[in-house]
């Protein structure tokens, strides 16, 4: 490669790009910004790579955490096992083309609704594409890339972020939250006319572990976006609802791990969901939530 066509490389990946009309801020050598299916390329690019070695910045020797949770990657658990569930959840979209209820996006938290979803909201048609681990990055990798393409949701229940607390000590709080937003703009753009419902992320581990102090503060960072200025996109706080009065975790909500929900979690998630949806799906205005207590 001639040195005026490294020039042009570069500069390339440092100008913003636009897959599927979303404005991401940093292009990387990713060889398919978009699309289904895969190139052998993007195959391997994912495949080959961890995403540690895929993270913006990467393949121009610069560090740039705080773009991570903004831009799209693949996630990654050794070889193609992250990929092959988003084939599965791809083959599930296909095969529910058209109009459902419900879109579920997220990790491991959305993935696990399971028979909890058909207690609670037995008569909604739900398609769930969550994936354990993943963070906002995977997630709009995910949308970008056959994850969703040929749906038509009426309403989408986005719970994205958990994951995303690995790495806040690098890419910092603002990020995390911006990940957030950044993957309300792609269901935005997707799906103009959907109803989305915004799920904050859940308090887990205890009141004096890092996650739980970075989670409280994306919560706040995310509060300031105002996401809801958009008459289409509902917020749904559901911290005071897993919390007791001194700030611990209401044990009987979570797993033993203090991380994902028990049956009776979903419970309470679904008793704060449901009102939404129903509203939503029947064209009503969604109801007031409750006006949220400081936690300790």
């Amino acid at each position: 490669m001639t040195l005026h066509n490294c020039l042009l490389a570069l500069f390339g990946l440092l100008m913003p790009f636009v897959a599927d009309g979303i404005d991401y801020p940093y292009s990387t050598a990713e060889p398919q910004k978009s699309g289904w299916p895969l190139m052998d390329e993007e195959r391997a690019y994912i495949v080959d790579k961890a995403e540690h070695d895929r993270r913006p910045g990467r393949e121009a020797n610069k560090h740039l955490p705080h773009l991570w949770p903004v831009v799209p990657s693949a996630g990654y658990f050794g070889g193609d096992a992250w990929l092959k569930l988003h084939e599965a959840h791809v083959r599930t979209v296909q095969a529910n083309a058209g109009l459902v209820d419900v879109l579920l996006v997220g990790d491991s938290i959305t993935i696990q609704w399971g028979e909890s979803w058909k207690k609670h909201f037995p008569d909604m048609k739900a398609v769930n594409i969550g994936i354990g681990g993943d963070k906002t990055q995977n997630v709009l990798w995910r949308l970008d890339h056959g994850g969703v393409e040929g749906l038509q949701p009426k309403s989408i229940v986005l719970m994205i972020g958990n994951n995303n607390m690995f790495f806040t000590p690098e890419t910092g709080i603002e990020a995390a939250a911006k990940g957030i937003e950044m993957c309300v703009k792609n269901l935005r753009e997707k799906f103009p006319d959907a109803k989305i419902v915004v799920a904050s992320i859940l308090p887990a581990h205890s009141p004096d572990h890092r996650f739980y102090q970075d989670i409280k503060a994306t919560n706040e960072v995310l509060r300031t976006l105002k996401l809801n200025s958009d008459p289409l996109v509902q917020v749904l706080d559901l911290t005071n609802d897993f919390l007791n009065e001194d700030g611990t975790l209401k044990k009987e909500l979570y797993t033993p791990d203090n991380i994902h929900l028990s049956p009776a979690g979903y419970a309470v998630y679904a008793a704060r969901l449901k009102p939404m949806l129903e509203a939503m799906l029947a064209g009503r205005p969604v109801p007031a939530q409750p006006a949220k207590k400081m936690s300790p």
